[in-house]
């Protein structure tokens, strides 16, 4: 198929790391990195051969040929991009915690949103809680969901923690709405370990029908479906059943494109963004149907 131009809006640890992949992608070509200084992921994007601009979102709006944008900056700076994105007709995928569009989780709810403009990528915790929670919740009928995602302290930068409050607010949010739990909680946990470890993800459900084969079944097949996307997703705990609480556990390891393997919680939320963006590149520009 023809490949979708895209542009990354925020030149980052975390834009650095999404020009990488999409750099891999089959359908989407890095057509431009912009940001509003000449940064270190200005050089870096222009000694690939990728063009770039220090006029930020402009030099995208005045072009006709860039169908998506990754929105890397920040939710302030996204709520100024996303009414004039959607002006332009262009395909927003929002990495902050702004959350202008709806929430978007690839392998539980991106196939009901096949209308968008504008997908809301959670949280890092949120892409890998969310799934395990929608699988028990489909299995068991979730009451209440609480996840505690632990991500090493050096791959949580000044932006996630500025916004820790932001983080467990949206990713208890989309524990309900997007994983169906009636009540949801979330709490990240900064670990300073030397070396770093990986993510780790610890979803606790209390469920109305605790049957543990249907359950077990459930998640073995939602950590297939992210692996698809994160390889490095994988399932720590298998789930543990105790009365009416259910405790599952998941890793995540980064692919190392750009940012460290023991960034899990960045590369999850990148890839599943550029999931989003291929899925909808294949639908609305290729004719070409896509179904988990």
């Amino acid at each position: 198929m023809e490949k979708v131009n895209v542009a990354i809006i925020g030149p980052g640890n975390i834009g650095t790391d999404l020009m990488y992949k999409v750099m891999r992608s089959e359908c989407l070509h890095m057509k431009l990195m912009a940001g509003i200084i000449e940064s270190d992921g200005i050089r870096r994007a222009q000694s690939l051969g990728i063009e770039t601009t220090t006029n930020g979102i402009k030099d995208i709006l005045s072009r006709k040929d860039i169908q998506i944008v990754f929105d890397a900056t920040g939710a302030k700076a996204h709520l100024e991009h996303a009414p004039l994105l959607r002006k332009a007709g262009i395909i927003a995928i929002d990495m902050t915690p702004a959350a202008v569009g709806p929430y978007v989780v690839p392998s539980v709810n991106l196939a009901s949103l096949s209308d968008e403009m504008n997908f809301n990528m959670v949280t890092c915790g949120g892409q890998a809680t969310v799934p395990i929670a929608w699988a028990v919740n489909q299995a068991a009928d979730s009451s209440y969901t609480e996840i505690v995602s632990c991500i090493s302290s050096r791959s949580a930068g000044p932006g996630t923690r500025a916004n820790i409050d932001e983080f467990t607010e949206t990713t208890a949010k989309a524990l309900e709405v997007v994983a169906g739990a009636d009540k949801g909680k979330a709490i990240i946990i900064l670990n300073p370990a030397n070396p770093p470890l990986m993510m780790t993800n610890t979803i606790y459900s209390l469920v109305r029908n605790p049957d543990e084969k249907r359950i077990t079944q459930a998640v073995e097949e939602m950590v297939k479906k992210v692996q698809s996307y994160v390889p490095g997703y994988k399932l720590r705990t298998p789930p543990i059943v105790d009365g009416n609480k259910v405790t599952v556990i998941v890793e995540v390891e980064g692919a190392g494109d750009f940012l460290p393997k023991y960034s899990g919680n960045l590369d999850i939320i990148n890839a599943a963004a550029v999931e989003v963006a291929q899925k909808v590149a294949a639908e609305r520009f290729a004719g070409f149907q896509t179904t988990y």
